[in-house]
Order: structure tokens, then sequence, then C-alpha cells
């Protein structure tokens, strides 16, 4: 009897291994089909041979799930009506199944934001509310925040809270945090891909040619860095004068007793305050000495150097500034700091001061170009004054356009602004003509003042 049911048992095993090879067998070949039709961007052809082996193997290859995404998105481009929202609501069931089926291989953050965007993007046809919508997005960064990355995805969801702010279905209070929450992810995704670009710009910088596959990794992190400088300013145009300071004091005033033992609450507050010109206001004085207080750190004491500035006291304010950076660790944060105080020195004049931390800048964030472009601007404001001719005044705009160069080399977001300003500087210069007349092509001129460079003329 039992070597019976032993026997019976190994047909059993066998006969399973046989229909699992010849399925498996079918899926490579038809996984083969479709993929080639996937290359060949032919989605038609690849719909059905696709849909066999999701059908039937759905775990073979993740390719079901990567050229499914594009098969898919063809074929709701390509219909209208019930066919349309069926197509839409399969591709939200593929991703599902991707996730059960290749859980490693599908951050739960990313997926559900792509989830969510797709029924936004779609959701008069899917008749989704902007509840509803909110309430998917919210979901889904709560979930994973740390895969909650696109900058598409991470607009959608605070122009939808912004949008139920403005229908009286959301309070000041979740607006304010929920851009703060928003912002401060973006300035996080910034942070990491500055951080990969920064070690090829040095690279670059140094001289060194760069390889195929870092010339790549260049344009992909420029890439996001451009998308995410993009939906920044798209957040604050978005969130525009309701964060003026009409609606913040009385807020934070009315929070203030509740949360003056919460840093980050503190910390928030007072940034949205200096950020929104809102400084004057006794409130500032009170949130930043208790933020300071509960949790001494960069950003408290470069608030304290806001009100030191606003007192006049200038010696303490730049004092309380050097605290500032030193008290910060991470380079990218110490980067902000330095081109903060440099741009509150440029806009005292001080260009000499404002140099030095607009250079500390760079060196703490070489892939960020805008103190390029202050210092470029307060060469061009100086040219009056920084030469001891007409023709050396104007040759001080060379080195501006030089500085405005860099700016365009290192930053992907800046590369239309900096040829605008180079261009501009360059038409002030002097021109062929005049350096004919002067006879000085390929010399070298030393710019006095503040300054204190040299610059080639160029050979004619």
């Amino acid at each position: 009897m039992n070597t019976k049911i032993t026997l019976l048992l190994t047909l059993l095993f066998i006969g399973g291994n046989l229909g699992f090879a010849q399925q498996d067998e079918e899926c490579m070949s038809k996984l083969s089909i479709f993929h080639e039709y996937w290359k060949a961007k032919n989605y038609e052809a690849a719909y059905q041979p696709w849909m066999d082996v999701r059908t039937k193997c759905p775990r073979f290859n993740i390719a079901i799930y990567s050229d499914g995404e594009d098969i898919l998105e063809h074929k709701i481009e390509k219909s209208t009506g019930a066919d349309k929202v069926a197509y839409i609501n399969d591709l939200l069931k593929l991703w599902e199944q991707r996730a059960e089926n290749f859980a490693s291989k599908t951050p739960k953050g990313e997926y559900a934001a792509k989830g969510c965007q797709l029924m936004y993007e779609y959701r008069k046809e899917l008749g989704k509310s902007k509840e509803e919508l909110y309430q998917c997005f919210d979901a889904a960064y709560n979930l994973d925040k740390g895969t909650f990355t696109n900058p598409k995805s991470l607009y959608t969801y605070f122009s939808l809270m912004v949008d139920l702010y403005d229908a009286g279905k959301k309070p000041a209070k979740d607006l304010f945090n929920k851009y703060d929450d928003v912002v401060e992810k973006v300035e996080e995704e910034v942070k990491n891909y500055s951080g990969s670009l920064n070690k090829i710009i040095e690279k670059e910088e140094a001289g060194t040619e760069l390889t195929k596959k870092e010339g790549k990794y260049k344009k992909y992190y420029e890439s996001y860095l451009k998308a995410y400088d993009q939906i920044s300013g798209s957040i604050d145009s978005k969130l525009g004068n309701r964060a003026n300071c009409e609606n913040l004091i009385p807020l934070y005033q009315k929070d203030f007793e509740e949360n003056k033992a919460n840093a980050v609450w503190l910390q928030r507050a007072a940034g949205k305050m200096s950020e929104k010109e809102c400084t004057d206001d006794p409130l500032f004085f009170k949130l930043v000495n208790a933020y300071h207080e509960l949790s001494p750190s960069a950003n408290s004491a470069y608030y304290l150097g806001i009100l030191k500035d606003k007192e006049g006291k200038q010696n303490e304010a730049i004092a309380f500034y050097q605290q500032a950076i030193d008290l910060e660790t991470d380079s990218f944060k110490k980067s902000k700091l330095f081109n903060r105080i440099g741009l509150k020195l440029k806009a005292k004049g001080q260009y000499a001061k404002a140099r030095n931390y607009f250079r500390e800048a760079l060196k703490a964030n070489p892939s960020n170009g805008r103190p390029y472009l202050s210092i470029a601007a307060m060469y061009a404001a100086s040219a009056k004054d920084c030469g001891d001719t007409n023709f050396n005044k104007r040759a001080v705009y060379w080195l501006a356009a030089d500085e405005a160069a860099k700016a365009g080399r290192v930053d992907p977001t800046l590369k239309k602004a900096a040829a605008q300003s180079q261009a501009s500087y360059k038409a002030k210069a002097p021109t062929k003509a005049e350096i004919f007349t002067e006879g000085n092509s390929g010399e070298t001129i030393k710019i006095g003042c503040w300054i204190g460079a040299s610059v080639t003329v160029p050979k004619i």
C-alpha cells in the first residue's frame, strides 16, 4: 500500500514538473515575442502575447510589468470611453500585481504615487474628487516617504492641498504644514542629486575626462535637478500670497503656547516668517528665542543673526551667522547658509565680504551655480569704480562674463539664465575695434579695488 502511494506521488510530481516546464517554455517564447514588439514600440502587436504571459506566469519576469506599463499606456492613449477606463484600471491593477510578485523591485511610495498620479490625470474619466485624490497621495506619502520622490507627483500632492484649502475643506495650519513637508522633501532630493553631481563636476573641473557611464549619470542627475528646480518655483507660485504675514502671524500666535516646546514647529514657523519677510513682528523674536533656547542649532543661530541685523548690530549679526555655519555639519545646508549670508552682505554693498561667503558656498556645494551669478553681478556693479581707464573699467565685464559662464557650466538649472547674463556682460565689454585701437590684444589687465583680479584681453 505504501509503495503504491509513493509511486502515485512520484508520478504526480513528475507530471507537475513537466506541466510547469511546458508552461515555462510557452511563457519564455511569448515573453520573447512581446518584448521584441515592445522594443519596436509596436504595442498593439505586443498586447496579446504579453497578456498571455501575464495571466499564465505572473512571476516569470519583471519585463511583464516594465514592458506592460508602456503597452497599457499606449492602449489608454488610443482608446476612448469605457475602453479607456478599463485600460486605466488595468494599469492600476498591473502595479498592484507587480508589488505582489516583485515586491523587492517595487518601491512602495513610488508606485503608490504613480497610481495616484494616473488617477489624477484621468480624474474626469474615473470620476475622482479632489478629496479622494488628495487622500490617495497622502496615503502614498505616509506609506513610504523615502521613495515618494517624483517631482510631478510632489507638486500634484501640494496643489491638491491648496485647492482644498481654497474650497474651505482644509485649514491654514494643514496648508502650511504640507508646504513645509513637500519643500523639505524636495530639498532632500536636491541635496541627494547635488551630492552625486558634485563628484562628477569636481572630476571635470580637475580636467579629468568623464567615462561614458559618468556622462550618462551626469545627464540623469541634471535632468532631475532641473525638474526639482521647476516644481520648487511652481510650488511657491501655487502657494502665492496665502502664506503672507497677515495669515501667518495670527496662526502662529494662536498655536505658540501649544507648540513652544516643539522644536520642529518652532523651526518651521520661524523659517516661514523669515522667508516671507515677517521678521519685524515681535512674534518672530519670540519664536526665534524659544527655538534657540530649546534646540540651539544652525537654523536658530541664523535667525538670531537676522534679529541682530534688524537691530542694526551688524557685527553681532555676523557673529551669529558664523555660529550657524560652525554648527552646521551638512555640506549642502552649509552651502545654503554661506549663500544666504553672502546675499545679505551683497545687498549692503559689502562685496568683498560677500564674495568670500559665495566662494565658501561653492566649495560646499559645487553644483549650485547661483553664487557665481552673484559674484558676476557684483563685478558688473563695480565696473565704473574698479579701473583706471575707461577701457579697463569695461574690462571688468569680461570677469563678470567668466563668472556667469561658470554658473551655467556647473548648474543645470541655470544654463539659460547664465548664458543670458554672460551675453549681456560681454556686450558691455570693449569691442574688437576698441581692442585694436588700444593695441592690447592678448594682454593681461589687473583690476584693482575690492576685486583684486586679472583679466586677459581677448586676442583679435
